[in-house]
């Protein structure tokens, strides 16, 4: 079982979420050093800072969250990567990268060969559901390396669920996302169909945010859709990798997902009309287009409920 007085982290890809993260640990008691490709943006985070990920090989745990397969494998395997020293590796790497499963796999194994435990750990937030302690996180691997790290993981949220071996959890991250963007087209349409019958965007999102139907999800999205904020905190192109890796998925699995389908061309429309950068949100504007309605913000006093 992990000590905060006595295990060493590391962790490799400080961008937002990583950051967030980062310092949620250090706040907790415990010794991290960190690598990010961008050196600058982890100094600032009161931890030490390394120039390679095998730098961080002599570390207890270390964590990667790194943006795309790609980059897992070339911080891991890769030139200086966190297996390429020779002498040491850590006791267990603990991934909360959005990849597929086969890079994972591949990662297993060459974490395997060098002695070290991989813990599949997607998580499902933002920096501010981070900074409020109401991340979650789903966890694949060997259930006694689990065992070990829980203690470590409740620090980064509020709820860690082991749901099995090898690389389960990012099937269960994807089917989150694929869900994730259903969820937000349904509300862009729903919203926009009520303002065009005259209800306001607060009015109708705060009824729906009351009814059975209201979720952590719908509150926290309601800022965005209500006063038109789009500052991002998962954008398109993200989202459209994670539909294509789950429509993958359900073509292997033979799970087939029309409504996922239908939602990923129209994401897809979105981002090739150039809505790269904003919020993933900002597919009620698509929306409202397609409607013949042009959106306002509403400048309205309205809560996304994470500080509650």
């Amino acid at each position: 079982m992990v000590n905060p007085h006595e295990t060493t982290i590391g962790w490799i890809g400080a961008g937002r979420m990583g950051a967030a993260l980062v310092k949620r640990l250090i706040d907790a008691g415990y010794d991290v050093a960190i690598h990010n490709r961008t050196r600058a943006k982890a100094e600032n985070l009161g931890a030490t800072v390394v120039d390679r990920p095998a730098d961080l090989a002599d570390r207890d745990v270390v964590f990667t969250m790194v943006s795309a397969s790609a980059d897992l494998e070339q911080v891991t395997a890769g030139k200086d990567g966190l297996f390429t020293d020779q002498g040491t590796a850590p006791g267990i790497l603990i991934d909360s990268s959005t990849v597929s499963t086969a890079a994972s796999a591949a990662v297993r194994v060459a974490a395997a060969k060098r002695g070290t435990t991989l813990l599949a750990a997607p998580v499902s937030g933002n920096p501010k559901v981070v900074s409020s302690g109401k991340l979650t996180l789903a966890v694949s691997g060997p259930r006694d390396a689990f065992d070990t790290v829980q203690p470590l993981l409740e620090h980064l949220g509020r709820a860690v669920t082991y749901v099995g071996e090898d690389e389960v959890a990012r099937l269960v991250k994807i089917c989150h996302n694929v869900f994730l963007g259903v969820v937000i087209q349904s509300m862009a349409e729903i919203t926009v169909l009520a303002e065009k019958g005259g209800v306001s965007r607060a009015a109708f999102l705060e009824f729906l945010n009351q009814s059975v139907m209201g979720s952590v999800f719908s509150q926290y999205k309601t800022p965005a859709l209500v006063n038109l904020d789009f500052t991002p905190t998962f954008t398109m192109p993200l989202l459209l990798k994670d539909f294509d890796l789950g429509l993958a998925a359900a073509r292997e699995l033979e799970a087939p997902m029309p409504v996922a389908a239908a939602t990923a061309q129209l994401v897809a429309s979105a981002a090739g009309a150039g809505l790269v950068d904003q919020d993933f949100a900002v597919l009620v504007q698509e929306q409202a287009r397609r409607s013949g309605l042009t959106l306002e913000p509403e400048n309205a006093d309205v809560t996304d409920g994470l500080d509650s």
